[in-house]
Order: structure tokens, then C-alpha cells, then sequence
């Protein structure tokens, strides 16, 4: 079985996340800090650089105070 990387969807949601990171006036420091995440993987989610978790997922969701869909609905 060969292992898909649906790289649009993995950039569309880094951008949602941004957008809703500014919209909260969160700075990626307080989002990672409240999530209990590296600033860094925030900065890389944000760009669409990587691939993350559903526990990180759950968590950025939790701190910018909107359900896990929301995140998804680009």
C-alpha cells in the first residue's frame, strides 16, 4: 500500500490555522505555548510543511477555542 500525501490539504489547513491564529490575535509563540507544542511546529504547520498529528490537531483546536472541523473547513 502506497502512502498519499495530500500536500493541498496539509497547506489549506496550515492556512486556516494562521487565519484563525490572527483572528484570536494569537502570535505563533502563544498558540504553541498554550498547546503545549514547539513554536517551531507551529510555524511549520502554518507553512504546510509537515504533516501533523490528530493530538496536535486536538490541541491547536482547543486553544483558538473552535472544533476540529472548523480546522478543516477550507
Amino acid at each position: 500500500m502506497k502512502y498519499i500525501r495530500d500536500e493541498k490539504a496539509i497547506r489549506l489547513l496550515g492556512k486556516k490555522v494562521r487565519e484563525l491564529r490572527k483572528k484570536q490575535k494569537l502570535s505563533q509563540s502563544q498558540l504553541a505555548y498554550e498547546a503545549n507544542i514547539p513554536r517551531m511546529q507551529v510555524s511549520r504547520i502554518e507553512r504546510g510543511e509537515i504533516n501533523t498529528s490528530i493530538s496536535t490537531i486536538i490541541a491547536i483546536a482547543r486553544v483558538l477555542e473552535v472544533q476540529i472541523k472548523d480546522l478543516f473547513n477550507f
